[in-house]
């Protein structure tokens, strides 16, 4: 009976526990988009941006065009409130890493997400970050998932 009541409580326990290899980045592609490539035809229509299943977050909402980091993040655990994506950059005109985060919360599904570095906050579409660095951190802090570029895993120069 106790050896019972204990394989209860060790599913029970899994089943509400949150670790790393719960979430994953399935693959995130760095982009330049222009505000047309947002709009759909339920756009003309209603007059509203419709996102569909996708959550798109930019650091200026009013501006569409930008740099973007298209995520797609698994979550095979519990639904995720109060994370937060960190995206740190190298950009060509200074070695110092630039970051920026957004808030999210992130279901218990696979999801697709749009990072956009918006409006003034990106120099422009003929400029691409040298390296970076895209992290899902947890409310508590913990690295929940990460993917880089090529260059942001190579070691700085002494």
């Amino acid at each position: 009976m106790r050896s019972l009541l204990g394989w209860f409580l060790f599913v029970f326990a899994g089943l509400f526990s949150l670790s790393a290899a719960d979430v994953e980045f399935v693959r995130v592609w760095p982009a330049w988009r222009t505000a047309e490539s947002f709009e759909r035809i339920s756009e003309y229509f209603t007059g509203k941006e419709d996102h569909g299943r996708e959550v798109v977050l930019r650091t200026q909402p009013e501006q569409r065009a930008g740099f973007y980091f298209l995520a797609r993040v698994a979550n095979s655990g519990v639904v995720i409130p109060g994370a937060k994506f960190v995206l740190s950059l190298i950009m060509p005109s200074s070695p110092l890493p630039q970051i920026t985060t957004f808030p999210v919360e992130v279901a218990n599904r696979s999801r697709v997400f749009h990072l956009g570095l918006t409006g003034a906050d990106w120099p422009g579409p003929e400029v691409h970050p040298v390296a970076w660095n895209l992290e899902l951190v947890s409310l508590d802090g913990s690295v929940l998932s990460s993917a880089h570029s090529f260059l942001w895993a190579k070691p700085m120069a002494k």
